[in-house]
C-alpha cells in the first residue's frame, strides 16, 4: 500500500510542453490510492485540456477564479482548495511560474492557492537547457526551497528545443516515487518496531467449545494501521477475528490460544521498540482438554480451570529499551485499579476502558479511553471512532519515545 493512499493531492498544471505528462501523473496518483484535484494555468489549456484531466482526476478542473461568460459563476475558493490538500504537486513547473512563485505573485488561481496552500509543496521543473541553468532560475528554485518547499529535480534528455540536457521534467512515475520516499522518510515512526496483540483468545474445552470473549479486535487492528501510517514496521498479533488486515508495513502472526499469543510475543518482543498489549486474552484455560466432543449426558458439568500465562506482566519483567503499554477494561475503581496494573506489571502507559461507558468496549466501532502514564497522570478522551482513537494513543506515545 502507498504513503499516498487516502491522501488528497493538489496538482498545479502551468503551460509548458511537459504538460501532456500530467494526464499520466493524475492517473499514477490515482493508481497510488490518493484523491486529485487539478489546477491549472489558462495557457497551460494549450498543451492539455480541462477535460482529459477533469476526466482522469474524476473532479472538475479548476483555472480561473469564476467561469467567464456566467453572469451567475461562483467564485472558485482557492483557500478552500489550498486548505484541502494534504500535498500540491506543481508539475510541469515553468520558470515563469517558479519566478512568479518564488516573488509572491498572485496573478493566477493556480498562484493565489499555492499562497493559501498549508500543506507541502512539491514542483517539478521543466524548461529549456538554458533557461534552467539560468542564474534567474536558479535563484527562483533557491529561494522556494528556502521557503520549505520540495524541488524533485529535472532530468537530462531531449528537449523541445531539440536540445540534449538538463530541463527534462521527471516522468510520472518517478514524481510519485520521489514524493513517497519523501513523505516516508519523514514519517516520525520511520524506523521503529512496534508489536501489537489483539483480539481474543480461544482455550480449548473440547474439538468444537472453547471459553473466550467477545472482543472483536478492532482496537488492535487499527492501532496496527495507525503505526503502519506512521512510519512504523509492525508486528500484529492478532487472535481469532473476522477483520482482515492488508498492508505492506504489518505482518499479521495469526495465534488462537493464549499460549500461541504469548510465544509470538516473546519471539518478537526483544526486537521491538514499542509494544501495545490490546488483546482481551482469557484469564483462565481448562486444565486438561477432552480429544474427543463431550456428550450432554448430565444435567450439569463441571470444568476445572487454570491461570493462562500472564503475557503483560511477563513482558514487563523483562522490557530493556521498550516502551510497554497495556489495556485495561474495568467495570468498578476504574482509575485506581487501571493504575495497580500500571504499577504491578511494569508498564509505560496503560489504557482504560469502562464498559460503564456507553460506546466503548467490545464489537463496537467506538471507544472511550482514559491514557494514564507512567506518572499515574491520567487524560480522558471523548468517545471517538477506534480510527481516532488509536490516533490519540499514538500522539501519547510519541510524546514518549521520539
Amino acid at each position: 500500500m502507498s504513503v499516498l493512499s487516502g491522501k488528497k493531492i493538489l496538482l498545479g498544471v502551468t503551460a509548458g510542453i511537459a504538460a501532456y505528462k500530467s494526464a499520466s501523473l493524475v492517473r499514477a496518483f490515482i493508481k497510488a490510492g490518493a484523491s486529485v484535484q487539478v489546477v491549472m494555468t489558462e495557457a497551460a489549456k494549450e498543451f492539455v485540456t480541462p477535460l482529459t484531466l477533469s476526466t482522469l482526476s474524476r473532479n472538475p478542473v479548476h483555472s480561473s477564479f469564476t467561469i467567464e461568460g456566467d453572469e451567475n459563476a461562483v467564485w472558485t475558493n482557492h483557500v478552500e482548495l489550498g486548505l484541502w490538500a494534504d500535498f500540491m504537486v506543481i508539475a510541469p513547473a515553468t520558470a515563469n511560474t517558479l519566478s512568479k512563485m518564488a516573488n509572491g505573485a498572485s496573478d493566477n488561481l493556480l498562484l493565489a492557492t499555492y499562497l493559501s496552500a498549508k500543506c507541502p509543496v512539491y514542483f517539478a521543473p521543466a524548461m529549456d537547457l538554458d533557461m534552467y541553468i539560468h542564474p534567474s532560475s536558479e535563484n527562483s528554485f533557491q529561494k522556494l526551497q528556502s521557503y520549505g518547499n520540495i524541488m524533485i529535480a529535472a532530468t537530462s534528455g531531449e528537449l523541445a528545443s531539440g536540445l540534449v540536457g538538463k530541463g527534462r521534467m521527471a516522468e510520472p512515475e518517478d514524481i510519485v516515487s520521489f514524493i513517497e520516499k519523501d513523505v516516508l522518510n519523514k514519517l516520525p515512526f520511520k524506523g521503529k518496531r512496534v508489536m501489537i496483540t489483539a483480539g481474543p483468545t480461544y482455550e480449548a474445552i473440547d474439538p468444537v467449545r472453547f471459553i473466550g470473549n467477545h472482543s472483536s479486535g478492532r482496537m488492535g487492528v487499527e492501532l496496527a494501521l495507525t503505526a503502519a501510517h506512521l512510519g512504523a514496521q509492525v508486528e500484529l498479533i492478532l487472535g481469532p477475528s473476522a477483520i482482515k488486515v492488508t498492508h505492506s508495513a504489518i505482518t499479521v502472526h495469526n495465534v488462537v490460544s493464549g499460549a500461541q499469543m504469548y510465544d509470538a510475543a516473546h519471539a518478537v518482543f526483544k526486537d521491538v521498540d514499542v509494544a501495545i498489549a490490546s488483546a482481551a486474552v482469557a484469564d483462565y484455560k481448562p486444565t486438561t482438554v477432552a480429544t474427543e466432543k463431550i456428550k450432554k449426558n448430565d444435567s450439569s458439568m463441571s470444568i476445572e480451570l487454570v491461570k493462562t500465562k500472564d503475557i503483560l506482566a511477563s513482558l514487563g519483567a523483562i522490557k530493556t529499551h521498550q516502551y510497554l503499554l497495556g489495556f485495561a477494561l474495568e467495570t468498578q475503581n476504574e482509575i485506581e485499579n487501571a493504575r495497580k496494573k500500571l504499577k504491578k506489571k511494569n508498564l509505560d502507559g496503560i489504557v482504560l476502558n469502562s464498559l460503564n461507558d456507553k460506546g466503548a468496549g467490545f464489537q463496537t466501532k467506538t471507544n472511550k479511553i482514559t491514557f494514564i502514564d507512567k506518572e499515574g497522570t491520567a487524560t480522558a478522551y471523548e468517545l471517538k471512532s477506534k480510527a481516532a482513537v488509536s490516533i490519540d494513543i499514538f500522539d501519547k506515545i510519541a510524546a514518549q519515545v521520539l
